[in-house]
């Protein structure tokens, strides 16, 4: 072999060496910080039961790919609980989860925000089944306001959804749409602060978001967050549900007692209905914001109880 090739050669052995001693090195971090046992206050529970390896000989015809291979419903659902989706509602973005998911990453949950156009429906319960497709085991879906209208539509049919947690949330049963249910009550401080666009949008009135929307979160909070605000389509509020999650799932639900954009009797009434079990706050209507570690911990609680189910 000439001196030419000889080099060649040693230069491609050498790239084949580097390459395995990374996968070598590499591996032992593979794993999450959040996965089980990654905690001390994780939720205590048997890992899941693993398939068998099969054998490493070489099939006759390519093996077919996993990754499109659809789940079960009972394999979904082995193991513990570790993974949150996060459903925001009008007037605000995936962001204002932000406390939320800090505290349930500190105690080792793998947790995801979803951001929802807020253009009807369809669209959010579109966006909210990417992110849920994307969760490896049992979830727990949880809904501010109007994400529970979201989150009611999702979790029907969803083989990985464990549970549900509405916060201050619209929970619809079949065919029933938020504006049915705000009908229930007086009308809220904050459907007043609403005004309507001239492309068929709701926003919140800036001047009107402190006291009608989060009147416990630091003023120069909520300055920001109307800035930020998402306006909502219009017609979504009429917009009815045609599937209920929470009709054969575990549900919990964050009363708001000093809610002035969804009546506490509304919360009330569809918390009872669900049979959630019902965990009252003394909060503004933005509980996610002003309250984040305490919505955090019960959303840890309904992890915990349902990995005890599993």
């Amino acid at each position: 072999m000439s001196p030419k090739r000889l080099l060649c050669a040693a230069a491609l052995s050498l790239c084949f060496a580097g390459s395995a001693a990374f996968a070598q090195t590499a591996a032992p971090t593979a794993q999450r910080a959040d996965q089980p046992g990654a905690q001390t206050s994780a939720p205590e529970a048997p890992a899941p039961v693993l398939a068998p390896v099969a054998p490493t000989a070489a099939p006759a015809s390519p093996a077919p790919s996993t990754a499109s291979a659809p789940r079960s419903a009972a394999a979904t659902l082995t193991g513990p609980v570790r993974n949150i989706v996060l459903v925001h509602g009008a007037f605000v973005d995936g962001s204002s989860w932000n406390g939320v998911v800090a505290k349930l990453q500190q105690k080792g949950y793998h947790v995801s925000s979803v951001q929802n156009p807020l253009t009807s429906l369809a669209d959010d319960v579109a966006a909210t089944r990417r992110v849920l497709a994307r969760q490896d085991g049992p979830t727990i879906l949880v809904g501010h306001s109007w994400g529970g209208v979201v989150i009611t539509e999702t979790a029907a049919n969803a083989p990985n959804v464990a549970g549900l947690v509405y916060v201050a949330a619209i929970a619809p049963d079949l065919h029933e749409s938020t504006v049915d249910l705000m009908k229930r009550a007086a009308p809220a401080p904050a459907g007043q602060a609403i005004i309507a666009d001239a492309n068929g949008f709701l926003w919140l009135d800036r001047a009107r978001y402190h006291a009608d929307f989060a009147a416990d979160v630091p003023e120069h909070v909520t300055r920001v967050l109307s800035a930020a605000q998402v306006p909502i389509a219009q017609k979504a509020f009429s917009e009815t549900v045609s599937q209920v999650g929470w009709k054969d799932k575990p549900s919990w639900y964050v009363l708001t007692t000093k809610d002035r954009a969804v009546s506490p009797e509304v919360q009330k009434f569809m918390a009872d209905r669900m049979g959630a079990k019902v965990v009252p706050m003394a909060s503004s209507h933005l509980a996610p914001v002003s309250h984040a570690e305490a919505i955090a911990d019960v959303i840890d609680r309904a992890a915990r109880e349902l990995s005890r189910q599993q």
